[in-house]
């Protein structure tokens, strides 16, 4: 019995076990099969990734190169001017182009008893300058207008709808080296100016240079102009050699003054390519002017900054003295007090200006034309101007005017005050 119950006992116990042994066989042939299956995916996962980097390849459109021109002596502008925005794109942009320029339409009433006169106006500038490397630029400017009349580039409207006139107004050379600054050609006013002996529209032709530097606080600016007016076969050319210095320093923390001292040296020798928008205003007989122009010019410049940085004010005084004059009449001064600025959107400028200028004290071919005087009268100037928004401006201005010297008046009465009051809205790119 004992021997029975033993081998009884064993098969029992085998036989309980065997179920237990199956299913450790059947879970590791599971975990076999499924590591083989996650193997697989893997491989897959593998496979799919190269195919869509290949399909990638195959599909993508190529990258645009960047554009390079090769641009030709391509002339430019003034230096105040405001440059066009680059595109996004970079690859329309040219290396060391720019391009900017400006266009402003106004209206004018004329009060003058007997023969009043309202005008629109329309003008239109573009300009471009191509650096060529770290010293050299080339540039030029566009403009409407007469290119026979230096000191404006307004064109009337009128005319039964003709076309305006368009005329290269600049086209100039430049080298910069430092504080070293040369043009050639027909280029942008160098010096430091007031419109009583420079128009803003004047671009001289000839050779300028100038230096500028830094003494301690203090600016020092030296400028010198040959200025080609008027080439003849025969008789002597016309031209002008004029110099400049100018010093600027601060007086205290919110206070800067300034002092700048000209000479303008006119050699009229030619004048037949003239016209008589380039006598207006001065003593002429037999066809040549009366006066020689030796000017010695003085501008002095006071500005404060301590009211608010949206409210500077400013004085300047002009005073002008022609040493070649053959009359009496050779003297002008300008004064002007302006406040406010017009840089940025919401900004407000006033100013008000006096002036007096005798007949033969400044050429008056290249003085400003802002009333139908350019030279032999008395004027007091207001003026309004408003920024609105990035790029535009708005400016209202009020001429009041009348004749200086009797003997001089021509067809107008001495003591008859004249009006011209402007309204103009510009926009600058």
């Amino acid at each position: 019995m004992p021997c029975q119950f033993r081998v009884l006992t064993f098969l029992l116990t085998a036989t309980c076990a065997l179920p237990a042994a199956a299913q450790d066989i059947g879970l590791a042939a599971i975990e076999a099969k499924l590591a083989a299956q996650q193997a697989q995916i893997e491989r897959l996962h593998a496979l799919l990734a190269e195919q869509s980097e290949q399909i990638e390849r195959l599909t993508a459109t190529p990258a645009e190169p960047q554009l390079q021109m090769s641009v030709p002596a391509l002339p430019q502008t003034s230096p105040t001017a405001t440059n066009l925005a680059a595109p996004t794109d970079a690859s329309f942009r040219i290396p060391g182009l720019d391009i900017g320029g400006d266009m402003r339409v106004r209206q004018e009433w004329n009060v003058i008893e007997g023969r009043e006169r309202s005008r629109s106006s329309v003008r239109a500038r573009l300009r471009s300058t191509y650096k060529i490397d770290d010293h050299f630029a080339v540039g030029t400017q566009i403009a409407t207008g007469d290119p026979d009349d230096p000191n404006s580039t307004d064109v009337t409207l009128g005319n039964f709808v003709d076309d305006f006139r368009v005329s290269l107004d600049q086209a100039w050379v430049r080298y910069t080296n430092g504080g070293l600054t040369a043009y050639a050609g027909k280029f942008p006013q160098q010096f430091q100016r007031t419109d009583m002996l420079w128009d803003g529209d004047v671009s001289p032709q000839g050779v300028a240079v100038a230096y500028g530097a830094n003494i301690g606080k203090a600016r020092a600016d030296a400028r010198g102009l040959w200025f080609v007016i008027d080439e003849a076969s025969i008789a002597r050319d016309s031209d002008m050699i004029g110099g400049q210095l100018a010093v600027s320093a601060p007086l205290a923390s919110d206070i800067r003054g300034g002092l700048t001292g000209s000479y303008y040296h006119y050699r009229l020798g030619s004048v037949a390519g003239a016209d008589a928008g380039d006598f207006r205003g001065n003593l002429i007989s037999g066809g040549r002017y009366v006066s020689d122009f030796r000017l010695i010019e003085g501008i002095g410049t006071l500005n404060w900054a301590g009211l608010s940085p949206r409210w500077p004010l400013s004085f300047t005084a002009d005073y002008v003295h022609n040493t070649g004059a053959a009359v009496a009449g050779d003297t002008a001064f300008n004064l002007e007090f302006a406040a406010g600025r017009a840089a940025r959107p919401g900004d407000w400028r006033v100013a008000y200006n006096y002036s007096e200028v005798e007949v033969d004290s400044v050429l008056a071919a290249f003085s400003h034309d802002n009333i139908d005087l350019s030279t032999n009268y008395q004027l007091h100037g207001f003026g309004i101007g408003y920024v609105p928004a990035e790029h535009l401006q708005l400016d209202l201005l009020w001429y009041h005017y009348r004749p200086l010297d009797p003997a001089y008046a021509g067809g107008l009465s001495p003591d008859q005050w004249l009006d011209r009051i402007r309204l103009a809205f510009m926009v600058s790119f």
